[in-house]
C-alpha cells in the first residue's frame, strides 16, 4: 500500500515525509500563480530536492494548457505528473500526447467521484492510458475537485478498483482516523491525504498525523 502526500511547502518538510516513509511526495506547480499554495518551477525543485532514496516526486498542475504543463515538467522533472484538471479539459488524447513527449514521466489523472456512476465510465476511458487513477471528492456546492478535506462514495470507489487495470489511488479526506476503514472498504493500489494531515490553520504538514497514517497503510491487510 503506497501512501501519497500533498502539499509538500519546503526542502525540510519534503525530506521530514521521506524519513517517515511516505512513497509519493506531492507539490502543487503553477507558472501564472493562479491557484492558492502554487510554488513556482524554481520553489518545487528546491522542495523536491529533499525526495530522495525510493520516494518519489510528484508534480500537480491545475492548468488544463498543455504548452503551460509541458513547461513545468521540463522545469522540475518530476517522477510522476498529476493533472486533477476538469474532465473535458484533460482528455484521454491529452494523457497520450504528454506521455509521448515525456516518456520517463509517469501519468496520474484525478477522476472525481460523485453522486452517480458516472465516474466510473470516465475511468474505464483512461485505463492503460493513465498510469495511476486518483479518485478524489467533488464538493456538491463548486466545482472543486480535490483538497476538499471530504470523502466521497468509497461503494463507487471500490466499483473503480474493479472496473481498471490501472492502479487506483484512494483520496479524499483521508486522515489517521479513518484510513483503515477506507482501505478495507475500496482496496485501492496506494493512499492519499492533503487536508487530515495538514496542521490546523496552516498548508504545513503535521507530521505526526503523517506517521500515524502511513503506519496504518502499511499495517491495514
Amino acid at each position: 500500500m503506497i501512501t501519497q502526500i500533498y502539499e509538500t511547502q519546503n526542502y525540510d518538510e519534503a525530506k521530514k515525509l521521506v524519513e517517515l516513509g511516505v512513497d509519493y511526495v506531492g507539490v502543487l506547480v503553477g507558472i501564472k500563480n493562479e491557484f492558492p499554495g502554487e510554488l513556482s518551477p524554481e520553489q518545487a525543485v528546491e522542495t523536491l530536492r529533499g525526495v530522495t532514496g525510493g520516494a518519489k516526486k510528484v508534480v500537480l498542475s491545475l492548468s488544463k494548457n498543455l504548452d503551460d504543463i509541458a513547461v513545468i515538467v521540463n522545469k522540475t522533472n518530476p517522477d510522476i505528473l498529476h493533472l486533477p484538471a476538469e474532465p473535458q479539459d484533460i482528455l484521454p488524447a491529452d494523457i497520450q500526447t504528454l506521455k509521448k513527449q515525456f516518456p520517463n514521466v509517469k501519468m496520474m489523472r484525478t477522476i472525481p467521484v460523485g453522486g452517480d456512476e458516472s465516474c466510473v465510465e470516465m475511468a474505464k476511458q483512461y485505463d492503460g492510458i493513465a498510469d495511476y487513477l486518483l479518485l478524489d471528492s467533488r464538493r456538491k456546492s463548486d466545482n472543486q475537485i480535490g483538497a476538499t478535506g471530504e470523502t466521497h462514495d468509497w461503494n463507487l470507489s471500490r466499483k473503480i478498483v474493479e472496473s481498471v487495470s490501472t492502479p487506483v489511488i484512494l483520496a479524499g479526506g483521508l486522515g489517521p482516523e479513518n484510513l483503515k476503514e477506507a482501505i478495507l472498504k475500496v482496496r485501492p493500489f496506494g493512499v492519499d491525504s492533503k487536508s487530515k494531515t495538514d496542521k490546523v490553520g496552516s498548508r504545513g504538514k503535521d507530521m505526526e498525523k503523517v506517521k500515524e497514517f502511513v503506519r496504518i497503510a502499511r499495517e491495514t491487510k
